[in-house]
């Protein structure tokens, strides 16, 4: 008998993750059943897959999700982060374990209680950063602490990247993945870390001007500004005693200084709607920004405004964007400057047909042995093929593929709603991610401590 595996949701990180599961089907005896809003968008390679069935699914269709549900011995939610939790009360109700590559929210912690009464896995934070990131910590940390050490320090940095030989604007960057959240990164609420057993708060206008420098072998210099809240990871992680913990994204250095310059601005708000946005030309998006003069133009009030001379590159990275440009047109009726310049990036940051991209993670473990300090510095990077089978969509989908039929083959036993942070389950995930070329390198480096973070002048 078939085991049915309901996929909801078919974006941009599922290529790798339907992959998989069609190639174990045969010898799995699985069937993939993929539910999509947009399902004449599913590639006809799979959807006329013998193992596979595309149906058109709106996920506020109660009657119809919880058919496709009932149907499923295991659900795989790629939806946004906010529907899943309409999946998660139909997957306890009708007694289904669940897999999605999103944090854990409160409302899902909720149902946990519910979920280990029915003896069903809801696993979460399974894909790349969160998923990844944490398996990779887990296993090192793990491995620390069962030779007897005692971990002192803990740094991560993620970035979704261009692969080198795509990166072809002054900005050293391309959207990997959603837009929107590279425009509203690190908005709602400062910035919280440890350093040296010091608790440290970046708001958001300082964010982007404080940077930490890194080098991974082969592939240069990064920068990397802080997450939200890495403090949460302490009990996560059980990290309670560690004097510094700190988690960020990673981008090519110079990103950060320049992208402050919007943040500077006001263009990355996203409070507010500006009226009559539609047709409003570039040029006069900017000056939206800049105070009224009769006399000067707007790229002198810009400048003027940002204290920066017209032979900065960063002024050469406003300029590629076409800030300036009068015949450039937006689309959006009423958006806010976020939505605007979002709008305007894509224009500039989308990746091309035979673009590549490029993932890059960056562990540091400070920790103390047998009366010595040590530390060991772990990365791992990987490149995508095409604009479809991309580094993020391995990064995301593999993992999320392979804890499901782990799920399924009762490989993992720990009921109730969870991140992957035990070594039932990254354990298996990880080894597999090898043989698919997601590999971490070790260096034992002399402990360094906290590397000052940066402050640009």
């Amino acid at each position: 008998m078939l085991r049915q595996i309901l996929v909801l949701g078919a974006g941009k990180s599922t290529a790798y993750l339907v992959d998989y599961l069609l190639g174990k089907a045969k010898e799995e005896k699985l069937h993939i059943t993929i539910a999509d809003l947009q399902p004449e968008n599913i590639a006809a390679s799979i959807a006329g897959h013998n193992a596979c069935t595309v149906v058109g699914l709106d996920i506020f269709n109660i009657e119809e999700r919880q058919k496709l549900i009932e149907k499923a011995t295991i659900v795989v939610s790629m939806l946004p982060a906010s529907l899943h939790i309409l999946v998660a009360k139909d997957c306890v109700g009708f007694k289904k374990h669940l897999v999605t590559a999103s944090y854990v929210s409160d409302e899902l912690m909720g149902l946990d209680k519910q979920v280990k009464e029915n003896k069903l896995v809801f696993m979460n934070e399974i894909g790349l950063d969160p998923g990844i990131d944490h398996m990779s910590a887990m296993q090192i940390i793990d491995d620390i602490r069962d030779k007897g050490g005692k971990m002192l320090l803990f740094e991560s940095f993620t970035g979704g990247l261009v692969a080198p030989e795509s990166d072809t604007n002054l900005w050293n960057y391309k959207f990997t993945w959603n837009p929107r959240n590279v425009v509203v990164a690190g908005q709602g609420g400062a910035a919280k870390f440890m350093q040296e057993g010091t608790y440290k708060y970046i708001p958001y206008n300082k964010l982007f001007r404080r940077t930490e420098f890194f080098d991974v072998k082969g592939f240069g210099r990064f920068e990397g500004y802080a997450n939200r809240d890495s403090l949460k990871y302490r009990e996560v992680y059980g990290l309670q005693d560690v004097l510094t913990l700190y988690r960020g994204t990673m981008r090519r250095v110079g990103f950060s200084k320049a992208w402050n310059m919007l943040v500077e601005l006001g263009m990355t708000d996203d409070t507010y709607t500006i009226e009559n946005s539609e047709n409003m030309s570039y040029r006069e998006f900017t000056n939206l920004f800049l105070q009224y003069s009769p006399t000067d133009s707007v790229e002198l009030k810009l400048r003027h405004y940002l204290k920066i001379d017209q032979d900065d590159v960063r002024w050469a990275k406003l300029v590629e964007l076409h800030l300036f440009d009068d015949t450039k047109k937006i689309t959006i009726k009423n958006g806010t400057p976020a939505q605007i310049l979002q709008e305007i990036l894509e224009q500039s940051w989308t990746l091309d047909k035979d673009d590549k991209d490029m993932i890059v993670m960056y562990h540091k473990f400070g920790y103390s042995l047998n009366g010595e300090e040590k530390q060991i510095d772990s990365n791992m990077v990987v490149l995508g093929k095409n604009q479809t089978h991309t580094a993020m969509a391995k990064t995301v989908g593999l993992p999320v593929a392979i804890a499901t039929l782990l799920i399924l083959n009762n490989k993992i036993t720990n009921y109730g709603v969870q991140i992957p942070i035990k070594k039932e389950v990254y354990e298996p995930i990880l080894n597999e991610l090898k043989e698919h070329g997601v590999i971490f390198n070790e260096f034992n480096t002399a402990y360094k401590g906290y590397n000052s973070i940066a402050e640009h002048s």
